[in-house]
């Protein structure tokens, strides 16, 4: 008997050979499975050139000098932040996140962003047309069954197209301002009270919050998951966007900034204030741009559906100014396309800017009312030749 053959080494050489194939492949797995994990991640994944030394020089001083001018008689309370690749430039988090106690803001406070919300729930959409589970030409009815309006589509959602009416215009009488809504109780209150369009769809744009209620609604049925989860997995986890979440509980309320109006008077919470998909999204400038910085890669949002996000839906009136799929726009011939979206909503006021041709992304959100974050031309324009005006 040879020492291999021996009983104390089950079946001699071919059980060493199977254990060293069994760890090699195994250790191929975990590896695998480490390189997958770390796609999914996206922080990896996501990495772009960073500016050269003159490029951050320049625009760092065009930031600070802007943010200079534009915030000198009264200072600003929020955050602001330029980036180009993904890198910061520029940044500012100050004033207060809550006047009352006194509490900072400090740049991982998130602050509510209103409609900027809006670009983020179209983003959930199309990576759940891109997973296809979600046909953007698709009948609303073929994932909510009792939605009264069957010749309107996702598409004509996230375009605004759809003619549906603003929620808060048809749910005054409905509830009296004595209950909580929510996405299911707008879509029931558009049931039980035979709500009407306010022209037939794909007629012409018309912005309404309600849209992109039923498109969270939409999201929730195909995911299975709660609205607040479903952004969570699709978005902010996967991106690592670790200060932003939906509004899903009064905990969440009370860790984010307060709301305030331009004398710093608080906005209590009211009867519309747990409707999300049109609004609701808690976030920082940096997680922002994060979100941003992603749309530039076709891992994150195919082509096909970038291209059709990134274009303007609605020619029927002249003009400069146009809506995409949750995301305005500024086009003119010769010009750069100018795509972001602004945002307000019980004092909190902001603009998130995508200078996409120079992937360059620009934040001011506050949340105190604030109409010069909507004013950043002057500092868009020292970037590139952007349209940024209503008529030229």
């Amino acid at each position: 008997m040879t020492f291999l053959n021996a009983p104390f080494y089950p079946n001699g050489m071919s059980f060493y050979i199977r254990f060293f194939l069994a760890c090699l492949l195994l250790l191929t797995a975990c590896e695998s499975k480490e390189r997958n994990s770390k796609a999914l991640s996206g922080i990896e994944s996501f990495d772009m050139e960073a500016p050269t030394r003159h490029d951050k020089q320049w625009m760092h001083d065009s930031a600070q000098v802007f943010f200079q001018k534009q915030f000198n008689k009264v200072p600003f309370n929020g955050h602001f932040l330029v980036a180009k690749n993904g890198h910061i430039l520029f940044s500012k988090s100050m004033g207060y996140a809550d006047f009352e106690h006194k509490i900072k803001l400090s740049p991982l406070t998130p602050i509510h962003v209103a409609s900027i919300s809006k670009v983020a729930t179209a983003l959930a959409v199309l990576r759940l047309v891109d997973q296809k589970k979600i046909k953007l030409n698709a009948k609303v009815t073929r994932y909510l069954k009792n939605f009264p309006f069957p010749e309107i589509t996702v598409k004509s959602l996230l375009n605004h197209r759809s003619g549906l009416p603003y929620y808060g215009y048809f749910t005054n009488d409905a509830c009296r301002r004595n209950s909580m809504l929510n996405n299911d109780s707008i879509l029931e209150i558009m049931v039980k009270h035979k709500v009407s369009l306010n022209f037939p769809t794909n007629k012409k744009f018309a912005y309404s919050n309600t849209n992109f209620v039923i498109l969270a609604l939409i999201v929730e049925e195909v995911t299975g998951l709660p609205f607040p989860k479903a952004m969570q997995k699709l978005i902010f986890n996967p991106l690592k966007m670790e200060h932003s979440y939906v509004l899903s509980s009064y905990e969440d309320y009370k860790k984010a900034a307060k709301n305030y109006n331009a004398n710093h008077f608080p906005y209590p919470f009211g009867y519309l204030d747990a409707i999300y998909g049109d609004k609701n999204l808690y976030t920082t400038a940096k997680d922002l741009m994060t979100m941003d910085k992603a749309t530039c890669f076709n891992h994150f949002l195919s082509d096909s559906l970038r291209n059709q996000m990134y274009k303007g839906y609605s020619y029927e009136f002249p003009g400069t100014r146009n809506y995409g799929l949750g995301t305005r726009l500024k086009e003119q011939p010769g010009k750069k396309t100018f795509f972001f979206h602004t945002g307000w909503w019980h004092g909190n006021t902001g603009l998130y800017g995508s200078l996409r041709k120079d992937t360059i992304c620009i934040v001011a959100i506050s949340n105190v009312f604030d109409r010069r974050v909507y004013n950043l031309n002057d500092l868009i324009l020292d970037f590139g030749n952007y349209c940024v005006r209503d008529s030229e």
